[in-house]
């Protein structure tokens, strides 16, 4: 469960850091800009991550629970389980990613700037 555990963090990380926010930096003071987009990832933090994850999990393990019941027994369902599991949970973190990419790029339109991706 463990090894599980880390796969979904390296996931997250991951869908974290290929969200990266361009905007038209032409006429745009740096330092100002460096405030309003700290200001604007935090207010992303509050998008529950946790429960994203969490409930992708849960999902996950219950759809491939019940295929795994389906296709063979209990242990075919036991790591059918566990592999839907992981797979939901790594959608579950990727969704969260998403929809904390999507406030920060509100969140600078809305302060006045130009995002391009």
């Amino acid at each position: 469960m463990k090894r599980y555990s880390l796969l979904v963090a390296a996931l997250f990380l991951s869908a974290c850091s290929a969200n990266k926010i361009i905007i038209d930096r032409e006429g745009v003071d740096e330092a100002r800009y460096q405030q309003d987009l700290a200001r604007c990832q935090q207010y992303a933090e509050e998008v529950e991550a946790g429960k994203k994850v969490a409930g992708g999990a849960v999902g996950g393990a219950l759809i491939g629970g019940a295929i795994g019941a389906i296709l063979g027994d209990s242990r075919t369902a036991a790591r059918a389980a566990g592999a839907g599991s992981v797979t939901g949970a790594a959608g579950g973190a990727s969704r969260a990613a998403q929809e904390k990419t999507r406030v920060v790029k509100n969140c600078l339109r809305g302060r006045g700037y130009q995002v391009l991706n």
